[in-house]
């Protein structure tokens, strides 16, 4: 049986702390009768469990992917003598959808939404002797104005849509810290400035923390913003080289270590500069044009679904992704593991943040989609490789888009949010077409035909020939912007194309379909060619970079194996210059 028992937060590290994963006591109360039978008092749960991985996978133990909306999870653990006198948090690092959580039978607090952690306060519940932690999970498996992503409402996954992941799906752990604590840090770089911004987020603002930098105490002043965060600048780059040694992009992911020490707590960290920008139809990293190769990355993972069974599988999905050309991805309807993020800040591989969509629109799927938007940013917001954030996706949630004032005005709400929140990123209001405010035109086109469809493939062509060309297109018969919306001048990039498949084993759905790994080869190609031959267009992404479950559309098989030699795929994606 594979465990994840990792620290879950390598961004924001300390040093005591117990996993919670492996075996859990787990049932499913599909009569709905647990909290009436006051299952959070004790109960014998009639199945066990391998948390973090959820029951509709085969690496849980249970592996039924049948809908089950409601189910209880219980683990008795000892908490270790060295978090004695502390604070001790109950962390979760994502629990799908909505869960309770219980210590020795008392109720400590809940959660909603599905795609982000929480931390709970449990000193007060402890004995210190033997605890019993009990977790209540409610998914709707059929609620389409749920953010869901590509988890299927229905029950078996068919074409572009997959199983479900219900209940815990990330690791669960205990922590303990001091009374007074740095409870969040956001990390902001100054690149023009060459300064780094540090804002803590602290218990005491009368307790001043110091700063260690790449194994230097810094001097720096620390000034109160409100009643519980502290901001301080640090000048980083001192001298012009400094600018070229030790700027963050993928060919030189340079990163400064980071340990604040605030009275008895210390926390460890890191930080990259690089700046992100878009001017004149062009796409910026720090200040030099860059052109986005980018492969479209599901998060999904044959035995764990959206659970990786290790960390090192996100490590390799990043370097086989380099090794093919591509120097990012597109996280796709998941907001994806720590660990992914962190092994792109370390390994140089850009990343655009995505959040599962829900399906239908309504105040309600509004207001669920902003909820998780708002733990999303303060999460991933230090991250280095994020270089944008996609709230929408194909108008997903919002499928009246084109001429609903109310649907606009969300994505208007999630766009501006998000850009308050965070200005120094590009923002896709709404990835694929009917765009409303936007930093990047980002357009899906799978009309580029097969190999015998010569009429398809010239309509492709001419389609990217011109930016006149672009902004009049329809692909999936749909305009590129909504009404009332236009092109104002930001860079224009083909988000999603290609889809073509190729069944290694079995059968499997794909936009295209080819019978052999050559015939793949000179399709990519040819693909690339009518890209090439555009001069508008600021970078691409692929779809897709390893197939999932019934989608056959990758580079490689769900398993993770190239179904074509990787230097070729590399060579044509290195027709196009990083930087230009």
């Amino acid at each position: 049986m594979i465990y994840r028992n990792e620290y879950p937060r390598p961004d924001f590290v300390r040093d005591n702390w117990m996993s919670l994963n492996g075996p859990w006591k787990f049932a499913f109360d599909d009569d709905k009768v647990g909290h009436e039978q006051k299952w959070f008092l004790g109960k014998d749960f009639d199945k066990d469990i391998n948390v973090p991985f959820a029951f509709q996978t085969i690496l849980s133990g249970i592996n039924d992917p049948s809908f089950h909306d409601d189910m209880w999870y219980q683990k008795n653990i000892k908490v270790p003598e060295t978090m004695k006198g502390k604070r001790v948090l109950l962390n979760f690092e994502a629990v799908d959808y909505f869960c309770e959580v219980y210590v020795n039978g008392q109720f400590v607090g809940t959660h909603t939404g599905g795609q982000t952690g929480f931390s709970l306060d449990i000193s007060k519940y402890l004995t210190w002797e033997q605890e019993i932690v009990t977790v209540f999970c409610h998914d709707p498996s059929e609620d389409e104005y749920l953010p869901r992503g590509k988890q299927y409402w229905k029950e078996k996954p068919e074409s572009i849509w997959y199983n479900r992941t219900s209940g815990i799906w990330q690791s669960v752990w205990l922590s303990a810290v001091e009374t007074d604590y740095v409870k969040s840090v956001k990390i902001t770089p100054l690149y023009d400035d060459g300064k780094v911004e540090i804002a803590l987020e602290v218990t005491n603002v009368a307790i001043l923390p110091t700063l260690v930098i790449a194994g230097e105490k810094v001097a720096v002043d620390f000034v109160k913003n409100d009643d519980n965060h502290l901001v301080a600048r640090y000048q980083v780059f001192k001298k012009q080289q400094d600018i070229e040694m030790k700027s963050w992009c993928p060919d030189n992911p340079y990163l400064f270590d980071l340990v604040i020490n605030y009275g008895l707590d210390q926390v460890k960290t890191y930080f990259g500069m690089r700046k992100i920008s878009a001017k004149d139809g062009h796409i910026y990293l720090n200040n030099r044009r860059y052109y986005l190769k980018l492969a479209l990355d599901q998060g999904y993972f044959k035995e764990g679904l959206l659970t990786p069974p290790t960390t090192e599988i996100l490590k390799d999905d990043i370097l086989i992704a380099k090794r093919l050309g591509f120097n990012g991805a597109r996280k796709h309807q998941k907001v994806e593991d720590k660990y992914y993020l962190y092994y792109a800040d370390q390994l140089g591989f850009l990343v655009w943040g995505e959040m599962a969509s829900s399906i239908k629109f309504s105040e309600l799927s509004a207001e669920r989609d902003m909820n998780e938007w708002k733990q999303v940013l303060p999460r991933d917001y230090n991250h280095p490789c994020i270089i944008a954030w996609v709230p929408l996706n194909e108008s997903w949630g919002v499928p009246e888009i084109r001429t609903d004032k109310q649907q606009q005005q969300h994505a208007l709400d999630l766009y501006n949010y998000i850009k308050r929140y965070d200005p120094t990123r590009l923002v896709i209001s709404n990835d694929g077409w009917e765009l409303t405010t936007t930093d990047i035109c980002a357009i899906h086109n799978y009309r580029h035909g097969a190999l015998d469809a010569e009429v398809t493939r010239k309509k492709f062509r001419h389609d990217l020939s011109s930016k006149e060309a672009i902004l009049a297109s329809t692909p999936a018969d749909k305009p590129i912007y909504a009404d009332g919306y236009r092109h104002q001048g930001e860079p224009i990039m083909l988000t999603e194309f290609g889809g073509i498949s190729l069944v290694v084993d079995g059968e499997g759905w794909g936009y295209t379909s080819v019978h052999n790994a050559q015939t793949l080869i000179e399709e990519y190609g040819r693909i690339l060619d009518d890209i090439a031959n555009s001069s508008v267009l600021a970078g691409y992404c692929y779809t897709q970079l390893y197939d999932v479950e019934v989608e056959v559309n990758g580079l490689l098989t769900y398993e993770r194996k190239p179904k074509v030699d990787p230097k070729i795929i590399k060579a044509l994606n290195d027709r196009f210059p990083d930087y230009y």
